[in-house]
């Protein structure tokens, strides 16, 4: 059973892959499908939830796969929730890793309380619309400084104490232990009975 990973983000399929490992589900990405330069998703919701369920409800419906997507970001609580759903574009528009990190250290700058936390909303939605949601997170601190050079997004700078590193600084094994995204599929697989369930009555009605 194919479920369409909806993102263009190469780091984000191959840590997806990584973590969901489920037996009956197989995760493939758009350019499985399509030609992912010809998809284009607007994520102008006004939560993570929202943005999640928006970009899988648009593969699904579009191309008839179960879906799933996640929308993740940063959120530094001295900032008011920024950059929050905005993450991926905190320079601006298209800008890179690097822009949206140095942009959150400047916007740090002189503030004392680095406290964030990494939030991650994933969505399950069959073509029918059938929509499953998770969540998880991670709490850190933001760093003074770019730390580490694994890992992508704000990794350099969000700091876990637990371990002593950053997320840059982390194996994929150890992010993979703890991070928000992984956080939120330990319950999809903690559900995975019920979508499963559905799986079956999608597919009998589907295949009718």
């Amino acid at each position: 059973m194919y479920f369409v990973l909806a993102t263009k983000n190469r780091g984000k399929i191959i840590e997806f892959k990584k973590l969901f490992m489920i037996p009956e589900i197989e995760i493939v990405g758009l350019d499985h499908i399509c030609n992912i330069e010809n998809v284009n998703i607007k994520e102008d919701g006004t939560s993570f939830e929202e943005n999640a369920i928006k970009k899988a409800r648009f593969i699904a419906k579009k191309f008839g796969y179960p879906a799933i997507a996640d929308d993740s970001g940063l959120v530094v609580y001295a900032l008011n929730g920024l950059p929050g759903i905005y993450s991926a574009r905190f320079a601006g528009e298209n800008a890179t890793d690097l822009e949206n990190n140095l942009k959150l250290l400047k916007e740090m700058k002189n503030i004392k309380d680095r406290k964030a936390e990494f939030v991650c909303v994933i969505a399950l939605v069959f073509p029918d619309e059938k929509t499953f949601t998770y969540e998880g997170r991670c709490q850190g601190m933001i760093t003074y400084d770019l730390i580490g050079d694994k890992g992508f997004g704000y990794d350099p700078l969000f700091y876990y104490p637990p371990l002593n590193k950053t997320f840059a600084q982390m194996s994929p094994d150890e992010k993979n232990m703890i991070s928000h995204r992984a956080r939120a599929i330990q319950k999809i697989k903690k559900d995975i009975n019920n979508i499963l369930e559905y799986v079956k009555k999608w597919q009998a009605i589907t295949y009718l």
